[in-house]
C-alpha cells in the first residue's frame, strides 16, 4: 500500500517522552503542579531569550519523524524551541530550516525489530555524566530546549529525563534530515524571577542519536500494534451494529442530524424532550461516525454522575443488544472518569509516598497495568480500574486518566473540557493533538457551570492564615504574602460593601511575585507540615492569575465585596462564558449540545459560542398530551413582596387540593429552603392526612444515602425514611416536628409528599417512571435569589444590548421549572399533573418560555382546581 494511504497514529514528542519515560513517585508536595506545567510557564522568557540568540538561532522549529510499520505509520511531531546552526556556516546550507517539506524524517521499524518490545524502559538516555558548558558544541547543529522555573538553578545539577529525552528526539530529526554526523544537545534553564540562566549541553553522534531513537519507538510500537489492530475490530463492528430498539418517533430523524453535523463540523443544538430517547440518538450516529474515520474519540460531557451512567448504560445495551442472543455487538473501549475522592482507596487523598502504596512507584508500574486492563477489558468502569489498579498497586484515579489515552469513548463531567484547572492535558494541550467529537448532555447546565468555571476570587483572610503559617519556616515568603496583604488592606478600605473596578493590576503583579515564592518554597519543603493549606492557597492565586490574564473585559464584572463578616473578597465574575467555551469546543471536530429545556434557544447559542450558521433543532416530544394535564394557578404567587402566611396558607391548600384527587406519589417544589419550611409547617398543622399521606422533606446538608433513601421511597415505598418515623429530621432550626404519629409503623400509606427545593438534587437527573410519580407542584419562577451579584450581571447584560433581566434572572429560572416538570412523565404509559404555583407563568414573558408540548394548558383558582383534576384523572 502506498504509504500515504496508510493509516496514521500522531503523538507529539513531548506526550511520547511523558508515556514512555515516566518512572518513580506521585508525589504533590514537591512541586506546585506537575513538573512540566512548571517547567513550560514563560512563554515571554522563552522569546525574550530566542531574540538575544543572534542570526544563527532559528526558533519554533516545527520537526517530525515518521516509522513506518507492515500496515501503519507513527506520526512524531513538535517544535524544538531553536536550532542553532554554526557561525561559520550559511542558514541555506541546511535545507530544513527553508523548506517545510524537509523536515520530516523516516525510520522503519520490522515485526523482528519489535519483537522485545515489552521491556521495561532502563538506560533510555546515553550515558552522558557530565552536562556542562564545557562541553565542546563548536562547529555542531545544536537543538536548544528551553525551560522555566523557579527553582534555584544551583540546585538543578542535571536535566530531568523527559527534557533531555525531548531535545534529544528534535535532534534525531535534524540529524537525520540533515544528514549530520554529529549533533549538539542544549537543555537552557531560565529562572523566572531573577532571569538567570543556566545551560546543560551534550554531544552526541549520529548512529548515538538514532540507536537511541529506534529504542525508544520499540517501546512504543507494542502500544501502537495493539491499537491499529482494535481499531480495525472496533470499527467492523460498528459498521455491522444495528440499531437496539423499535424507533421512537422523531429518532430516526434526529440522528440523521446529529451524523449530517458531524460531517459538516457543526455545533448543533438540540432540544430533545423527554422519551426522545436522546441519549441513543446522539451515541449512535457518533459511533458509525467514529467508525468511518470522522473524529478519532467521543468525549460524552455530564454534569451530574447519574447521567454517566445512563450514558455508560447506553453504550453497553450496544454492546449486548437483547435481540443477539448474548452476543457481543460492538467492540468498543470506554472509560467512565471518577472524581478522585470517589475512587480513591484511602480514608484520605494524601497523593505521596509516604501516606499511600499506591502512590509509592506508581509510574514505575502504571504501564504495565494499563497494558493488562487495555488487553483484556473494553469496559473501564469504576469496578474495572479499581480491580486492576489493585492488581498492579497503582493509583486508580491516575490509572483511569491513563486509560482515557486509548478509549474510544471517554464518559465524564463538563470539568475534563472545560475547566482551566482541570481539563485533561493530555488531549487539550497547546501540544497535543487529535480529533474528537463532543457530546454535552444536559448542556442547560453548562451556563452557570462555565459561568464559575471562568470566574474568580481571593479572600483576605486567608493571606492571614497563610502568613501565620509560613513565617516561622520561611520570612521571604511570609513577606510577600504581607505585601499582597496590605494591598487587599487598602482595597478594603475603598470599598463601599460593593465596588465595581476596572483593574486589579497592583494586585496582579504582586501575586505574580508571590506565586514564583510559593512554587519555590513547596519545592524546598516537600515535608511543610502545612503544604496542603498552601498548595490550596497557591491554586486559588494561579486561577485569579490565569482568570485575569485572559478574560475579555467585557465579559466580566471585576469587583470587590466586604462579606457578611467583615472580610475582604476580590472577584472576577464571569457574565458571558462563550469565548472560552467556544475556544473550548474549536478542539472538536463536532460538538452537540443536547437537553430537554434548551428554551429560549437562543440564550444557549449566545452563552455557549454558536456561530450564527450553527443549527438548532427541536425534537418532537412522542407522549400523548393527553396523559399529562398542565394547570396554572392565577390566584397564588411567590413574588417577594407578596410573601405572607396567608399566601403560604394558600400554598398548602393547592398542594392539599392536588394530592387529594389521586392517591399516589408527588413532588412539591419551592424557591427557597425558607419557604419550604414555612408551608411545609402551615400544611402538616392544616392539611396533613396522617391516615393515608406520608411525606419525606429535602434537607440543606443531606449525606449520599439520605438522598438514596429519600429517592427510594419513590420507588419502593418501603423504607420509612425521612420524617417518618427513623430517617433524620432536617434541621428547621427552632420549627417543631411531630414524627413519631405521623405513620402508622404497620402500613405504608398510599400518597406520598415529597417537598424539595427548586434547582435541587431532585429536580433533574432523576428518573421515577410509572407510578413512581404521578405529580409535580412547582412553587414560583424559579427565579435566582435578588442580591448584588446577580445585580451586577443583569447591568452588564443590559450594557451588552441585552435584556439584562431576562438573561440574569428569567431565563435560569425557567429552567429549573421545566426541568422540575419533567420529572413526571417519563415513559409513554406515564400520566401525571404539573401544577405552577404562579400568576406570573400567565404574563406573556413567561408564555414565550412555554415549550411546544405546554401549548395546551388550564387556569385554574383554588376552589375551581379540584374539578380540573377530578376532570383529568376521570
Amino acid at each position: 500500500m502506498d504509504g500515504s494511504m496508510l493509516p496514521k497514529i500522531q503523538i507529539s514528542v513531548r506526550g511520547l517522552v511523558e508515556f514512555l519515560l515516566r518512572h518513580g513517585n506521585i508525589d504533590n508536595r514537591r512541586k506546585a503542579s506537575s513538573g512540566p506545567e512548571v517547567m513550560l510557564e514563560g512563554a515571554n522568557i522563552h522569546r525574550m531569550i530566542q531574540r538575544r540568540m543572534g542570526r544563527n538561532y532559528f526558533p519554533e522549529v516545527y520537526l517530525s519523524t515518521v516509522i513506518r510499520r507492515k500496515d501503519y505509520e507513527i506520526v512524531v511531531d513538535g517544535r524544538a524551541d531553536g536550532v542553532i546552526i554554526p557561525s561559520k556556516d550559511e542558514p541555506e546550507d541546511y535545507e530544513f530550516l527553508e523548506d517545510a517539506s524537509m523536515r520530516t524524517a523516516s525510520l522503519d521499524i520490522t515485526d523482528d525489530d519489535a519483537e522485545d518490545t515489552g521491556e521495561k524502559v532502563s538506560g533510555a538516555l546515553p550515558d552522558r555524566s557530565v552536562y556542562e558548558e564545557h562541553v565542546d558544541l563548536t562547529g555542531i547543529v545544536t537543538i536548544d530546549e528551553i525551560k522555566t522555573t523557579y527553582r534555584d538553578l544551583e540546585k538543578i545539577r542535571m536535566p530531568e529525563e523527559e527534557h533531555q529525552a525531548q531535545a534529544m528526539c528534535y535532534a534525531y530529526i535534524v540529524a537525520a534530515v540533515a544528514d549530520l554526523p554529529d549533533i549538539g544537545v542544549r537543555i537552557t534553564y531560565c529562572n523566572t524571577e531573577t532571569k538567570e540562566i543556566r545551560y546543560f549541553d551534550s554531544r552526541y553522534t549520529k548512529e548515538e542519536i538514532s540507536s537511541w531513537f529506534e529504542n525508544l519507538m520499540k517501546l512504543y510500537v507494542r502500544w501502537t500494534d495493539f491499537e491499529t489492530g482494535w481499531k480495525r475490530i472496533r470499527n467492523m463492528s460498528i459498521e455491522t451494529m444495528t440499531f437496539p430498539y423499535a424507533y421512537r418517533p422523531g429518532q430516526r430523524e434526529l440522528m440523521a442530524q446529529v451524523y449530517t453535523s458531524v460531517e459538516k463540523g457543526e455545533r448543533l443544538f438540540v432540544m430533545a424532550p423527554t422519551g426522545v430517547g436522546k441519549t441513543l440518538a446522539n451515541v449512535y450516529p457518533s459511533l458509525k461516525a467514529l467508525a468511518k474515520n470522522k473524529a478519532d474519540r467521543i468525549f460524552y460531557l455530564t454534569a451530574k454522575t447519574i447521567t454517566r451512567t445512563v450514558a455508560a448504560d447506553c453504550v453497553n445495551v450496544l454492546r449486548h443488544p437483547e435481540n443477539k442472543d448474548g452476543d457481543i455487538s460492538l467492540r468498543l473501549k470506554s472509560v467512565v472518569l471518577t472524581a478522585k475522592e470517589k475512587i480513591c482507596p484511602q480514608n484520605k487523598c494524601e497523593c505521596n509516598p509516604d501516606a499511600c502504596p499506591y502512590a509509592k512507584g506508581h509510574f514505575d508500574r502504571i504501564n504495565d497495568a494499563m497494558y493488562d486492563l487495555l488487553t483484556n477489558e473494553d469496559e473501564f468502569s469504576r469496578e474495572k480500574v479499581m480491580e486492576y489498579a489493585e492488581r498492579h498497586k497503582v493509583c486508580p484515579f491516575e490509572f483511569s486518566l491513563d486509560m482515557s489515552l486509548f478509549s474510544d469513548m471517554i464518559i465524564c463531567d463538563y470539568n475534563y473540557v472545560f475547566d482551566p484547572n482541570v481539563y485533561l492535558r493530555r488531549f487539550f494541550s497547546e501540544t497535543a493533538t487529535g480529533r474528537f467529537m463532543f457530546l454535552i448532555d444536559e448542556a442547560h447546565n453548562l451556563v452557570e457551570r462555565a459561568m464559575k468555571m471562568y470566574s474568580a476570587k481571593l479572600v483576605k483572610e486567608d493571606f492571614l492564615d497563610m502568613k501565620r503559617l509560613v513565617k516561622g519556616t520561611d520570612a521571604k515568603l511570609a513577606s510577600s504574602i504581607e505585601s499582597c496583604n496590605r494591598h487587599l488592606l487598602q482595597l478594603k478600605r475603598e470599598c463601599d460593601g460593593l465596588s465595581v473596578t476596572d483593574s486589579f493590576d497592583p494586585l496582579v503583579n504582586l501575586l505574580l511575585r508571590l506565586s514564583g515564592r510559593i512554587e519555590q518554597f513547596l519545592d524546598d519543603h516537600e515535608h511543610f507540615e502545612f503544604s496542603d493549606e498552601l498548595l490550596e492557597f497557591y491554586f486559588g492565586i494561579r486561577h485569579f492569575l490565569n482568570i485575569y490574564e485572559n478574560m475579555n473585559e467585557r465579559d466580566y464584572v471585576q469587583y470587590t465585596r466586604l462579606c457578611d463578616n467583615g472580610d475582604l473578597e476580590v472577584d472576577l465574575m464571569c457574565a458571558n462564558p462563550a469565548k472560552p467555551v467556544r475556544k473550548c469546543t474549536d478542539r472538536a471536530v463536532f460538538t452537540v449540545f443536547f437537553s430537554a429545556t434548551l428554551i429560549p434557544v437562543d440564550y444557549y447559542r449566545m452563552m455557549l459560542g454558536a456561530d450564527d450558521t450553527d443549527p438548532a433543532v427541536y425534537a418532537r416530544s412522542v407522549f400523548d398530551p393527553k396523559k399529562r394535564a398542565l394547570i396554572v394557578a392565577k390566584d397564588v404567587t411567590s413574588r417577594y413582596t407578596r410573601r405572607s402566611d396567608a399566601e403560604y396558607d394558600r400554598m398548602a391548600q393547592y398542594i392539599s387540593e392536588v394530592v387529594s384527587a389521586k392517591e399516589g406519589n408527588y413532588l412539591v417544589f419551592f424557591p427557597s429552603f425558607a419557604m419550604l419550611e414555612r408551608v411545609f409547617e402551615i400544611y402538616m398543622a392544616r392539611y396533613h392526612d396522617k391516615a393515608s399521606q406520608s411525606v419525606a422533606v429535602q434537607s440543606s446538608s443531606m449525606s449520599e444515602s439520605e438522598r438514596e433513601d429519600f429517592l427510594e421511597r419513590f420507588t419502593k415505598g418501603g423504607d420509612p425514611g425521612l420524617l417518618d418515623g427513623e430517617g433524620p429530621v432536617p434541621d428547621f432550626g427552632g420549627m417543631e416536628i411531630e414524627t413519631d404519629e405521623m405513620l402508622d409503623d404497620e402500613t405504608e400509606p398510599d400518597t406520598l409528599i415529597g417537598f424539595c427545593v427548586l434547582g435541587g438534587i431532585f429536580s433533574e437527573g432523576i428518573d421515577l417512571k410509572n407510578d413512581a410519580l404521578i405529580g409535580a407542584i412547582i412553587v414560583g419562577t424559579g427565579l435566582p435569589m435578588v442580591c448584588s451579584e446577580r445585580d451586577l450581571l443583569k447591568r452588564c447584560y443590559d450594557d451588552m444590548g441585552l435584556d439584562g433581566f431576562a438573561y440574569a434572572y428569567r431565563f435560569p429560572g425557567m429552567n429549573k421549572v421545566l426541568q422540575a416538570a419533567g420529572r413526571v412523565i417519563r415513559t409513554e404509559e406515564d400520566r401525571g399533573v404539573v401544577v405552577l404555583l404562579d400568576e406570573r407563568f400567565l404574563v406573556r414573558d413567561y408564555q414565550k418560555l412555554f415549550p411546544r408540548e405546554w401549548k395546551d394548558h388550564s387556569i385554574c383558582r383554588i376552589d375551581d382546581i379540584a374539578e380540573i383534576l377530578e376532570y383529568f384523572w376521570r
